[in-house]
């Protein structure tokens, strides 16, 4: 049977990636995605995650709309400078024919998860405030979820939105620190792996030389984001970040994991957002009695881009 999975989204370039990433794989089973603020506001999220369904001839799945705003503070706001105003390269799609289903994000996770008791992988790609608000919600979610395979977090690198934070968390500290607290397996797929995880310019033109809808796409959204990381960054092409969890479903074994409790930085400080692995031979206070945490560290990178590009071209 394929394994049942929810994506909670903020699309976002890499969003739509990894969203036609599970959707290609046919180990996986989509049974919704749930939108967030991040990369974008999250109705227009919700505006993009109904129009990539179109786009992959999957609009039966159904999308919920998350929260505005994170669960403590107010959201920054977009990066368009990396996704562009829409989120999707500057393309200004058309507006979806379809709309949001009748329940909030944290409803529909809930519902869907104590209906398929130790069925569901939540795969959360943007801030973690909907599971939080899911956990708040349904506490029993965490007995009958399979697993948690987010991506966000740097436990041993330096971070992207911050020198110690990696965006996901940055844009909700209290909501990770929930994620990471709570007794579920959690997986973090985080810049330790995705930023030694390169799509680089002959696998984008791989991507170009494809010829159906979800390659097209793709290859129309990637230059403004490529340009972003060829600005900022010493590489050629782009990192591979959202479409690293949905690998991690699909094959761990591409990655190397260590496993330890993890705190989120929620403080004002320069170092909010930052997750701190409980590492060492005893554990401090804050550490202790939190679940150890699946972190990865370790990539086999050149494997994990061509299944992308392998399931994309299928």
């Amino acid at each position: 049977m394929p394994r049942k999975i929810i994506i909670d989204t903020d699309p976002g370039v890499d969003d739509a990636m990894a969203i036609f990433f599970a959707l290609k794989s046919p180990e996986l089973d989509v049974i919704g995605l749930t939108t967030i603020f991040g990369n974008v506001h999250t109705d227009l999220a919700t505006v993009n995650a109904l129009r990539l369904l179109e786009i992959a001839g999957r609009p039966e799945i159904p999308v919920a709309k998350g929260a505005d705003d994170p669960m403590v503070r107010d959201y920054d706001g977009p990066v368009p400078y990396v996704h562009g105003d829409d989120g999707q390269g500057n393309l200004h799609l058309p507006p979806p024919a379809g709309r949001a289903v009748d329940q909030t994000a944290a409803e529909f996770i809930v519902e869907q998860v104590m209906a398929a008791p130790g069925e569901v992988t939540l795969v959360p790609v943007g801030p973690l405030t909907n599971i939080g608000l899911a956990l708040r919600l349904e506490p029993r979610i965490a007995q009958n979820v399979r697993e948690v395979v987010l991506m966000g977090g740097a436990a041993f690198c330096p971070g992207n939105a911050s020198p110690a934070a990696e965006a996901n968390i940055r844009n909700d500290p209290e909501a990770a620190d929930l994620v990471f607290g709570a007794p579920w397996q959690v997986t973090m797929v985080g810049l330790d792996v995705t930023h030694n995880t390169i799509l680089g310019p002959d696998h984008i033109d791989a991507y170009a030389a494809l010829d159906n809808p979800i390659a097209r796409h793709i290859t129309r959204i990637l230059p403004h984001y490529r340009k972003f990381f060829e600005d900022w960054y010493p590489i050629q092409g782009i990192y591979v970040h959202d479409s690293s969890a949905v690998a991690y479903v699909l094959d761990p074994a591409l990655f190397k994991v260590e496993r330890y409790p993890v705190r989120v930085d929620c403080t004002s400080g320069i170092s909010r957002g930052k997750t701190w692995p409980g590492t060492g031979r005893r554990l401090l206070p804050d550490w202790e009695g939190r679940p150890a945490a699946n972190i990865c560290v370790e990539v086999d990178a050149h494997r994990l881009v061509e299944l992308e590009l392998e399931r994309i071209r299928a």
